[in-house]
């Protein structure tokens, strides 16, 4: 096979794989049938390529957060390292925290600018303890406040390795201020997702909100609710109600992500 064969093969597993890294190679949204309606955005997509976080894109904590007690967000659990970026939780004893929080320090990454409506995808492996993994979207304002869960995991917590937890939220708005409701739903992976890297994808248009896992679509529904411009969020909480605290012989545990990838339509 000459040298051109080779290439032309490897654009074409790329593409079936979902799209490439590299610079000048098309990068196709895995989980959609119409794939040459959308253009990448490049305000939401990194390849986490650097040498650090991308300060114009991305908080390395979030500014109006300091983490799920007794978990604090330490930026310094954020890192990258071999093109992915790494999100970490660990026992440690942080000194001069404010009350609430103590042994347990994780991280939180937050896109700086927020986005309404468009394509998203992951590569990402959860950490495997109870601490959580989490792709999601939110932005709260004294009037509006709603939130979209691509993914909530607790992946090292016996029985929930393979369950990914999808929701919506809407917590507040100025018809019904402070009113808080959600729409939970489970799938059960036949895998467990700490054991390899899956591409994990949200569909968000005026219309609808369709959920997709390696390109398989798993929920949806008529977006009812989702119009306010929301921040991408990646982050790891400690969710002692839920996954329980996690296990000192489990720290440190990393969520990594490969890549972020946004497309937006091209209409």
């Amino acid at each position: 096979m000459t040298f051109g064969e080779l290439v032309s093969l490897g654009a074409v597993l790329c593409l079936l794989a979902g799209g490439c890294a590299a610079g000048g190679e098309a990068r196709q949204p895995f989980g959609l049938a119409d794939r040459a309606a959308w253009q990448i955005d490049g305000d939401f997509t990194d390849e986490f390529n650097a040498a650090g976080l991308d300060p114009a894109k991305w908080w390395d904590r979030n500014p109006e957060w300091n983490g799920r007690e007794p978990g604090w967000f330490s930026p310094k659990n954020v890192t990258i390292s071999g093109g992915q970026l790494h999100i970490t939780m660990r026992k440690e004893d942080l000194p001069d925290l404010p009350k609430g929080y103590h042994t347990l320090t994780s991280a939180f990454v937050k896109s700086k600018a927020p986005v309404l409506y468009g394509y998203f995808e992951i590569k990402a492996r959860p950490m495997r303890s109870r601490g959580s993994s989490s792709f999601f979207f939110y932005n709260s304002t004294p009037t509006l406040w709603t939130e979209i869960d691509v993914f909530e995991m607790g992946a090292g917590k016996p029985g929930e390795e393979r369950k990914d937890h999808m929701n919506v939220h809407v917590f507040t708005t100025p018809e019904a201020p402070g009113k808080h409701w959600d729409k939970p739903t489970t799938w059960d992976s036949p895998v467990a997702f700490a054991d390899d890297w899956h591409v994990y994808g949200l569909l968000w248009t005026k219309d609808a909100l369709a959920w997709y896992v390696d390109g398989v679509e798993r929920r949806r529904q008529e977006n009812t609710h989702w119009h306010q411009p929301l921040f991408l969020c990646l982050d790891s909480e400690t969710m002692g109600d839920w996954f329980g605290l996690p296990e000192a012989k489990d720290l440190p545990s990393t969520f990594s992500i490969e890549y972020v990838r946004a497309w937006k339509r091209r209409d």
